[in-house]
C-alpha cells in the first residue's frame, strides 16, 4: 500500500471528507519519505522469487514506477473495495478488504510501504505449508487520545469470542514456547495465566497471510469489518489487518519465524539522533532481513535531515536500478 501524501488531487479529495482530528490527520500518515524505490530494490535483489507485487494506490502512482514491468500489477481501490466503502482514507480499509484484488495469491505478504528489506530472503522466510510468525502474547496500554493503539483491543474481542487462549496454546505449546520467539516468548510466559487472551505481540513486519483467512473472518465477523470499512478515516472501533494475523495464530495456521528476521523502528523526536544511528547501523550491517522505519512526531527540517540520511545508506545498501523502475 502506498499513498502519495503530496498530490493535491488527493488532499483536496481528503478535505472534503475529514471531519475530526485523529490519528490519521497527522502528517506523519501521510508523508512521502522518497524512499519507495528502495521497497522495490530490496525486492528485486532480495525476493527474486516473487510471483507478482500488486501496488496498491488512491489512484497515483511515482513518476520513476515502470508499468510496464511484467511484475508489476497496479490496483487502485475502485478496482477491489467494494463501492459503498469508497472513497477511504483509512489503511484499515484498504487492508481488510484485499483478498478481493484479482489474481492475488492464497499465500500472500503484506508489505507497508515503509518496510524495507535488507538481506536475500527465502520462500521459507514468510511460509511452509503455513504462514511463518513470531508470536507472544502481550498487553496493549494505549494512551489518551492515540487512536492507532485501540485496534488491538478490537481484535482481541473478536479473536477471543472464537478461541479460548488456554487450549490454543496447550494445542500449539511447541510453537508458543518456542525459542525463536526472542523476547515475545518472556511476555507469554508472564501472561499465560491470564483467563483470556489480553493481546498478541505485533513486530510490525512483512505480515505472512491467507486469502482463505480474510474469506473466513468476513463469514463469522461480517459486521465488525463492515462498520470498520464504511469509516472514512481509522476510529477506535476499528479493527485492522492484526485480526487476520491473529486468527491464524490462534487457530494455530501458522509456523514459527525467529525474531531476530527484522526490526521495526519508531522515529520520534526524543532520541532522535540515537534512532537514526541504529537504523543505519541495522540497514549497513544487515543485521536483520528487514527493516520497517516508521513515521513520527518530527519537523520540517529533522524529517529533511533524516531522509536526506537514510536516502544515502539506501543507496549504499540498493544503488542499482530495479526492473521496477523506468
Amino acid at each position: 500500500m502506498w499513498v502519495d501524501g503530496n498530490d493535491p488531487k488527493w488532499q483536496k479529495e481528503k478535505k472534503k471528507y475529514q471531519v475530526n482530528t485523529n490519528a490519521d490527520a497527522s502528517i506523519a500518515r501521510y508523508r512521502d519519505w522518497g524512499l519507495l524505490k528502495y521497497l522495490f530494490r530490496g525486492i528485486d535483489e532480495y525476493a527474486s522469487w516473487v510471483n507478482k507485487v500488486y501496488f496498491v494506490t488512491w489512484g497515483h502512482v511515482p513518476k520513476w514506477l515502470n508499468q510496464q514491468c511484467e511484475k508489476l500489477v497496479i490496483v487502485k481501490h475502485e478496482d477491489y473495495i467494494p463501492k459503498e466503502y469508497l472513497p477511504t482514507f483509512s489503511a484499515n480499509t484498504i487492508e481488510n478488504n484485499l483478498h478481493r484484488i484479482k489474481g492475488l495469491s492464497e499465500k500472500f505478504i503484506l508489505f507497508n510501504d515503509d518496510v524495507y528489506l535488507i538481506s536475500k530472503t527465502a520462500p521459507t522466510d514468510f511460509f511452509t505449508d503455513k504462514p511463518l510468525d513470531t508470536v507472544g502474547l502481550n498487553v496493549h496500554c494505549p494512551t489518551l487520545g492515540n487512536t492507532g493503539q485501540f485496534f488491538g483491543f478490537n481484535d482481541v474481542s473478536v479473536i477471543n469470542k472464537h478461541f479460548d487462549m488456554k487450549k490454543s496454546i496447550k494445542k500449539n505449546w511447541k510453537k508458543w514456547y518456542n525459542p525463536k520467539n526472542g523476547n515475545a516468548l518472556i511476555r507469554t510466559l508472564a501472561l499465560r495465566n491470564c483467563p483470556r487472551f489480553p493481546g498478541f505481540y505485533q513486530h510490525h513486519l512483512p505480515a505472512s497471510l491467507l486469502k482463505s483467512t480474510f474469506r473466513t473472518l468476513w463469514e463469522k465477523e461480517y459486521t465488525v469489518l463492515d462498520a470498520t470499512c464504511k469509516h472514512r478515516f481509522r476510529e477506535t472501533t476499528d479493527v485492522n489487518q492484526w485480526l487476520f494475523k491473529e486468527w491464524q495464530i490462534a487457530s494455530g495456521n501458522f509456523d514459527v519465524r525467529n525474531d531476530s528476521f527484522g526490526k521495526s523502528f519508531y522515529i520520534d523526536r526524543d532520541g532522535l539522533e540515537t534512532i537514526k544511528n541504529e537504523i543505519i547501523s541495522y540497514i549497513s550491517n544487515s543485521k536483520g532481513k528487514c527493516i520497517c522505519i516508521n513515521d513520527g512526531a518530527m519537523t520540517d527540517q529533522e524529517f529533511k535531515r533524516m531522509v536526506n540520511d537514510l536516502t544515502t545508506i539506501f543507496e549504499k545498501k540498493l544503488s542499482q536500478k530495479s526492473k521496477f523502475e523506468k
